[in-house]
This record gives C-alpha cells, structure tokens and sequence, in this order.
C-alpha cells in the first residue's frame, strides 16, 4: 500500500478539499481521531459539550449539550426555545433513581414526539439523545440506552364515552339525568389525564303532613381530576377519581327524588321517603332525609342524609368534605348551609359549580310551610300559619332539592305533600391539550 506523508494539504484553488471521490471511503484507523476543537466539521454529526458538575434541580438546556441528572429528586429539564433543525441535547440518568424521581422535559413550545405538551423518563439509569426534526414532530429520541416503552412518556388523555357529551375548551364533559354507564376507552397518564373530575348529588327529601317541614337536599360530592381547572363548590375534594380501560365500565345510579307522602285529614297516611343515593365508583353521595309534618303527626321515613331533613342530622353517613348540612326546626338542610340559616322555615343553600362550563346551583334544601326553599331546593312555601291551603312544592329535578312544606288548615283542602328533586352525576377530564 502506497503511502502519502505531508503535514497539510491545502487546495490549489478555491477553498476546498476533496480527500476523495463520491461513492468512495475514506478509512480512519482505529485509534486515530480528527479533532474538531478549532473548526466546525460538518456531516459527522455536531460536537456535544458535556456539563461536568450534576444537575439536582429545573434548569434550561442549551443545544449541543449534554447533562448529567441527580435523580435523588425530580428534575426538570426545559428544551431550548426557539430551536434549529438538528439541534441536539442528551440527558443522562446518573444516579439511577428515574423510575422513582422522573426526568421531565419541557417541549418549551415545541413538539415532542409529534405531541404538545411535556415528556418524562422514567427508568433507571436511562439516557437519551433527542434532535430536533422541525415544528410537525418536534424533538424526536436519536439514541438511547436503557429506554424502553413507555420510558420517554408523552401525554396521553382520558376516553370515555357515555351519558350527554359535551366539550369546553379541552374537556369533555359526561352528563348523567338517570342511570347509565361510562365506558372508557383510555385510562391516559399523569402528563396528560387519568383521573376525573366529579359533581355526585343525591335525590333530594320529600315531605309530608299539615303545614309540613321542609326536605333536606340530596348529599352533595365534588372532586377535580388531574389537570382539570374550572370553578367548583367549597365542598369540592382536591383529588379526582382515577379511572381505567380495565375493567372501564363503570356504572352510573342517579338517586330518585324521595316520594311525598299522602296527608288526607283526618284518615291515616303514607310515609314520606328520603331521597335515593347517587353512585360513581367510589363515590357515594346520600339521599336528603325527609321532613315531618306539623300541626298534625304524619308518620316520615328516616330524616337523616346527605342533608337532613328538619330538624334532623346531615352528612350522614360522614364523608370529608361533607356532603350536606343539619336541617332546621323547619326548613331542610342543604349543601352551602344548615336549615333556617337565614330565617325560620327557611331551606339551606345549595353550592354552585362550574363543572359544565357554566355556574349551576344544586342541592338546596326545601322550605317549610312558611319558608323559602334553598337555592335549588322546593319553595317557595308560604303558607305558614294563615287559614289559606298551600300546596308543598317538589325539589327541582336533577338538582337534588329537597322539597317544600306546604300548610293546610282545612279537610278540604287537598294533600300537601311534595317530593324530593332527583339527583345528577357529571364526569369532566382532559381529553386533549
């Protein structure tokens, strides 16, 4: 084999040098090495600049870098904004705790993996170089070791179907006005969605009896899932449910409004019922508990509930936060506040939420003969203590009001009886970014 020893090769016109013919290779022996450290060589792939000391919190990449990350606690690694078609950064594991303390990386208005959003690693020891390929895929994994599905997550939503479906801005919303089932499809992850936010209300109480006691409304429960946001109720529970496409049916019950009982004087009546429970998965909200008659004993089912009804005992059985409030000595209880809050006879507040994109109240407690119901609740009843009939009023359906007590001062007057608002269930998640 010929060989050429010269300490520089310069061209003999223009700028350039040709060590060879196109199609043909140039070898490098093993041990050499070309050193890039005082010129740019292009076509080998760009020279990436290691950070030497490891990185313990959130910081911002530069292109062309590599990091080494103390996972002894999550970090997180936001990309170079504005970034040119193959730019590059590798990050390294180096401590080898990712699948505990993940490694997130902020796309910092770029794709990643095709998606908007953050990406995570979450195995130990893990390292990755990711280029960048353009705004339609973003950063994209070049190299990795010890990668393996789904080690750089990128985010995926909730998928359901059931009930009435609607959407506000990026959630979907599921509502439920009687039984059903939501049947979901994806269960998603924590970068995107994978618990839901609820609003569960009981049937609210009926009542029953002359000048007769308002019904305490049904139990009302509220929580928000995982990257939700949206104005809820003070009783709304910081966590959401979680849910999954194993086994993913999950069973909706929407709780009856409870029954008025009849109260024709001076024959015997029926009972008044409590409102129906309301189910979602592991939320259970309670049916309102009934009110009693007045003037005359009419016979009543248990008054306790979600809100009692008067005179009796809410948040029963006791959940945190609570689902409902005490009824009065006349009017019922509801979810903002106990019975006769703002008066004699006077029905508890509902609370009001935003689940659906709009503020709805729901939950009231009912009036009794005399009072005004609740927001949300039966009412108004305003027949106290004057000679006229006033007939009870029923709760409001779908909100779980409890129902309005009437007055009655003749025996040919008719039943004042009323029933209790049934109850709702609504399922809200992220469904996309």
């Amino acid at each position: 084999m010929a060989e050429l020893k010269v300490d520089k090769i310069l061209p003999a016109t223009g700028s350039s040098v040709s060590l060879s013919e196109s199609g043909k290779t140039v070898l490098i022996p093993s041990g050499a090495t070309i050193d890039a450290s005082a010129a740019t060589v292009t076509g080998m792939g760009a020279k990436v600049d290691y950070c030497s000391s490891l990185k313990t919190s959130p910081f911002t990449a530069s292109a062309s870098r590599g990091y080494f990350i103390n996972t002894g606690s999550a970090v997180t690694v936001t990309l170079p904004s504005s970034p040119s078609v193959g730019d590059q950064v590798i990050v390294i594991d180096a401590t080898g705790n990712a699948s505990s303390n993940a490694i997130t990386l902020a796309g910092n208005g770029s794709k990643i993996k095709g998606q908007c959003g953050n990406a995570e690693l979450q195995t130990d020891r893990v390292g990755v170089r990711i280029v960048y390929s353009g705004s339609s895929q973003g950063w994209l994994t070049a190299t990795s070791a010890n990668e393996t599905a789904p080690t750089l997550a990128t985010a995926q939503y909730v998928a359901a179907s059931g009930g009435t479906e609607t959407t506000s801005g990026n959630f979907k919303i599921h509502t439920f006005t009687s039984d059903g089932t939501l049947t979901v499809s994806s269960g998603g992850n924590s970068l995107g969605s994978n618990t839901v936010s609820y609003v569960v209300v009981a049937g609210g109480g009926a009542t029953i009896g002359y000048n007769s006691r308002g019904g305490g409304a049904g139990g009302y429960r509220e929580g928000l899932g995982l990257n939700d946001s949206y104005t809820g109720s003070p009783l709304r529970n910081p966590t959401g449910v979680p849910v999954t496409a194993s086994p993913g049916s999950y069973p909706i019950t929407v709780g009856a409004g409870g029954t008025g009982g009849t109260s024709n004087y001076p024959s015997t009546a029926t009972t008044a019922q409590k409102g129906n429970d309301s189910i979602f998965s592991t939320i259970t909200s309670t049916g309102g508990g009934s009110g009693t008659g007045g003037s005359v004993t009419r016979p009543s089912a248990v008054a306790n509930g979600g809100s009692g009804g008067n005179g009796a005992t809410g948040n029963t059985p006791p959940v945190s936060p609570p689902q409902g409030n005490n009824g009065g000595s006349g009017g019922g209880g509801g979810a903002g506040e106990a019975g006769d809050t703002d008066g004699p006879g006077q029905g508890g507040d509902g609370v009001s939420s935003e689940i659906t994109g709009s503020a709805v109240t729901r939950a009231g407690g009912g009036g009794g003969g005399g009072g005004v119901g609740g927001d949300g609740g039966g009412g108004p009843s305003t027949g106290g203590s004057t000679p006229t009939f006033v007939a009870g009023t029923n709760g409001t359906a779908n909100t779980g009001g409890g129902a309005g007590g009437g007055s009655d001062w003749t025996s040919s007057a008719g039943p004042n009886n009323a029933s209790g608002g049934s109850g709702i269930v609504i399922i809200r998640y992220k469904f996309q970014n």
